[in-house]
Parts: C-alpha cells; sequence; structure tokens
C-alpha cells in the first residue's frame, strides 16, 4: 500500500477547521482527531476500491536483436483478470542502458480487458539489455491510497554492434572487382590461380603461351594468373584489458569489432574463408566454418556479449589457437594495442611462431589526442604534454619497427579510420598475391 500526493494535501487541508474551529487547545485536538478519521476512513474506503494489481496478466513483445544506435519498440501486453476496473500506473523495469526513457505509464483497464503499454527502446550499450519486473501502483477513485505489486515479467533484447564501418564496403568491392579485372598476370606466381586464355599479342612473355591450348586452335594462346581465392583470413581480437580504454569516447574493443566486420565482408566477398575468435586467456567468442551473410550474423551475434576482461593477454597460446582453427597458410589478423614496449614483450616473442607459417598483420587503435597534444606548445603544461605525447608517439613507433622485423605488417589508425586502413591493407595483399 502507498499514499499518494492528493492524501497528504487532504491531510494538509485539516490545518482550516483547526484554524477555524479551536478556540481551545482541546476543541483543536478534538478537531484535529475527528479531521484525521475522515481522511483515514477517506483513505481506506479508496483502499478496498482500488482493484488488485495482482489480478494482471502480463505478456511481454520483444524483437531478438536490434543494432546499437537504433530504437526499437518494447510491447507489454497488460490483462486484467479481476473484477474490478484497473486504473494503474505501470513501470516497466528496464536496465538504464537500454534507454526507456520515461516508463511510466498510465492505464485504465476494464475487468477482462486487456491494454498494450508500449516503449522506445533506445539502448546505448551492446550487449544483453535485460527486464525482468514490472511494477504496478493500482490507484482507488479517490486518488488518496494506492496498491502496489511487483510482478515477473522477464525479457531481453541482444544490441549488436552497430558496424558503422559498411559505409566503408561498396568502396573497397569496388576495388576488389578492379583488381579482378586489372592483375590478371602472364607468369605464375605466388598467391596466383588460373584465371583464362587469351590470344598472343606481340610483347607477352613466350613463356605463358600455352602450347596444348595453341595446338587446338588456329592462334597462339597464352595464361593469364590471378590472385588466388579460397584462401584462409583468421581474425584474432585482443579481448584482455587493453582492449577496456576508450579512445575517442569509444572501447577499443568496439573498434576491432568494426574493423573485423569490415575485413570479413571483403574477404568473403572476395571468395575467401575468414574465422573469428576473441581471446585473452580463454576463447571469449568464435565463428568458424560461416560463409556469405551467415558469417556476419554470426560474428555480430558473438561479439554482442563480450566484455573487456581486466586480465593480461596470454599471447603464448595464440599460435595453438590459430592452429586448431587452420592448418593452412593463412593471412591472421591479430587486433591489439601496441603502446608500449614493455606491454609488447609477449606479443613481440611470439610472433616469430606465426610469421613462418603465416602471413601476419597486427593492427592498433592509435590514439588522435596524441597527435593533437604533440603539436600544441602555447604553455609550459602544452609543452610538457606535447613530450608525453611524442614519447608515446616514439614507443608506438619503435614497436611497430620491431613487428616489421619479425616478419609481420602493422597497420595502425584512429578509431574511424582503422576499419578501412586494414580493408585497403587486405587488398594491398591481394593484388601483390602474398595471401
Amino acid at each position: 500500500m502507498t499514499v499518494t500526493g492528493r492524501f497528504v494535501a487532504l491531510v494538509a487541508l485539516g490545518v482550516v477547521p483547526i484554524v477555524a474551529l479551536g478556540r481551545t487547545p482541546g476543541t483543536a485536538a478534538l478537531v484535529l482527531g475527528l479531521w484525521l478519521l475522515v481522511v483515514l476512513g477517506a483513505g481506506t474506503l479508496d483502499l478496498a476500491l482500488a482493484g488488485s494489481p495482482r489480478t494482471l496478466s502480463l505478456v511481454r513483445s520483444l524483437p531478438a536483436r536490434v543494432r546499437l544506435g537504433e530504437t526499437v519498440m518494447s510491447d507489454l501486453y497488460l490483462t486484467n483478470t479481476g473484477t474490478r476496473r484497473l486504473r494503474a500506473i505501470v513501470r516497466d523495469g528496464w536496465q538504464p542502458s537500454a534507454g526507456a526513457g520515461n516508463n511510466r505509464t498510465p492505464v485504465l483497464i476494464p475487468p477482462g480487458e486487456r491494454r498494450l503499454v508500449s516503449l522506445r527502446l533506445a539502448p546505448s550499450r551492446r550487449g544483453e539489455r535485460r527486464v525482468n519486473q514490472v511494477t504496478v501502483r493500482s490507484n482507488g477513485p479517490l486518488g488518496l491510497w494506492a496498491r502496489q505489486a511487483t510482478l515477473e515479467c522477464p525479457g531481453r533484447v541482444r544490441v549488436l554492434p552497430p558496424f558503422n564501418a559498411r559505409k566503408h564496403l561498396p568502396s573497397r568491392i569496388t576495388r576488389l572487382k578492379e583488381l579482378d579485372g586489372r592483375t590478371s598476370l602472364l607468369v605464375r606466381g605466388q598467391g596466383t590461380e588460373f584465371d583464362s586464355l587469351r590470344e598472343y599479342v606481340r610483347g607477352d612473355d613466350v613463356r605463358s603461351i600455352d602450347w596444348r591450348a595453341t595446338a587446338r586452335h588456329s592462334d597462339v594462346m597464352v595464361r593469364t594468373w590471378r590472385p588466388e581465392r579460397d584462401r584462409r583470413v583468421v581474425i584474432l581480437v585482443d579481448s584482455g584489458r587493453t582492449s577496456a580504454a576508450r579512445i575517442d569516447d569509444e572501447p577499443r574493443l568496439d573498434t576491432a569489432f568494426e574493423a573485423s566486420l569490415l575485413l570479413a565482408a571483403l574477404a568473403s566477398r572476395a571468395g575467401d574463408h575468414v574465422d573469428f575468435i576473441a581471446y585473452d586467456r580463454r576463447v571469449r567468442g568464435s565463428v568458424q566454418g560461416a560463409q556469405g551473410t551467415e558469417l556476419l550474423s554470426r560474428m555480430v551475434d558473438a561479439m554482442a556479449v563480450i566484455e573487456p576482461e581486466l586480465i593480461e593477454m596470454d599471447w603464448s597460446a595464440v599460435p595453438g589457437q590459430i592452429r586448431a582453427v587452420t592448418s593452412q597458410r593463412a593471412l591472421v589478423v591479430l587486433v591489439t594495442s601496441i603502446d608500449a614496449a614493455g606491454a609488447s614483450t609477449a606479443l613481440l616473442s611470439m610472433l616469430p611462431q606465426l610469421t613462418r607459417r603465416h602471413t601476419v598483420v597486427v593492427a592498433s587503435v592509435a590514439d588522435p589526442t596524441t597527435l593533437l597534444a604533440s603539436r600544441r606548445r602555447g604553455n609550459r603544461e602544452e609543452v610538457y604534454r606535447a613530450a608525453a605525447a611524442e614519447r608515446a608517439m616514439l614507443d608506438v613507433a619503435r614497436v611497430s619497427a620491431a613487428i616489421r622485423q619479425q616478419g609481420a605488417d602493422v597497420v595502425t589508425a584512429a578509431p574511424a579510420d582503422l576499419p578501412p586502413a586494414l580493408a585497403d591493407r587486405y587488398i594491398a595483399l591481394k593484388a601483390a598475391g602474398l595471401l
């Protein structure tokens, strides 16, 4: 049972008869007692006439998934199974990060009827956004006292990564198509496969002549080659403690997911097989053996529930994770941070095990505020900040150079630029036949 503001105002209104009739202290006490009895009697009657919120039957209707940044409707159906009209305020108890806004809705439900309460959800974080309870406050006809009950009605919505980097996909697919038409080679090399036969043109390398095809035709025929398809791409995202840092108001892990999704979509369109692993000291999520639209669907579904773990990344176990995925030569993309030389020691000691068998690319998010701070030197404080920024940039450059010495490639860029930069590096490797 709860009291309303109207009941409090009614009690306060008792000052008027006390002032008007209470000539003596005894009379004032008598008037106060009578007024309180009247008010309490009215409240008791109001409570008795209020419908019971426990007679409500609740049914929830929710979509299974929504992308971060989009909105979705939460529908709650309330059926009055009691015999009294229900005047109530319904509070749907969503998590704050679900973005339910004003989740208190007044309803009027006659006996045996049903009403719909809809809320627009605008989630502010990816992951599982849950609701477990609905609180119903049933008011009496006078609005003095109310019955309140909290009812169980669980539900959840999985908020997927936004994949804002998909705007870069059409241009990269166009470059891939141009690559297929432009890079027909006359001499076979590593990372190429047979493309087609065509007539010999003066200046062509005679080593590319196909004598059997020439014997079947009246003209001299030459073989052409193209970058090989059906390659393996393994994306491993570091979900350890360094992935929790926020760069440009976005966690490193979310930027890693954006880059992974764009690369996976591009490689899938290029005819390659893509596998995804999120790892720190154990596998937090993985997608293997998926192709086409199923690949991105399974990847965003797995990424939605992965959060940074405040533990150190176990780089010594990474080669074993890659071997468990594929025994073939593959493009291995490690999305991690390379900010400090000391923190990257384990990564550097592990890299030779991968570069002996695979083409390795290390992708890392660069903080644009560091570059901005290195350019501002207007006062003493900014000079010291610029010196610290220069030191940080030198550390990144040293680690990047060490990674290249181990035979791997490095891609560093700001959060908004890392996904297209990684996609461009993949296209470059594809064009050079290094996959």
